[in-house]
């Protein structure tokens, strides 16, 4: 299946320009897919080492549960992050644009203290539409 919905990047004038869309309207949608929270872990259950292996991971499982709805990665429209150290969100924003097409959907990134275990880097979630 196609996706029918088509996305047009908001960047008013008087906003700061920012490496993702500050906003982002879809329109021609027919349905919405919600993925939950991703995490880097193996086949196992074992942590990833690092915030790049487990973002490999991550874009991964999203890939895959997206696929599973007939969607892309193209067709996310809402991806939150979830980051335990700040300074990894360089790491994990090097490889999303590694794996991720380009312009990216909006984007929260947010820095908690801790997630589902002490090893676990990064979640991340998403929003698709098609």
């Amino acid at each position: 299946m196609t996706s029918t919905a088509t996305k047009r990047i908001l960047q008013p004038s008087g906003v700061p320009a920012a490496p993702y869309p500050q906003g982002l309207e879809v329109t021609g949608a027919q349905r919405l897919v919600f993925v939950s929270g991703q995490v880097g872990t193996d086949d196992e259950g074992q942590w990833l080492d690092g915030v790049q292996a487990q973002t490999r991971e991550v874009i991964g499982r999203v890939t895959a549960v997206l696929a599973e709805a007939d969607l892309t990665l193209d067709d996310i429209v809402k991806l939150t992050i979830y980051l335990t150290d700040p300074a990894d969100f360089g790491g994990f924003m090097s490889v999303a644009a590694e794996l991720m097409p380009q312009p990216q959907s909006a984007i929260t990134a947010l820095v908690v203290p801790f997630l589902s275990a002490p090893e676990q880097k990064v979640e991340v979630e998403a929003i698709a539409a098609g």
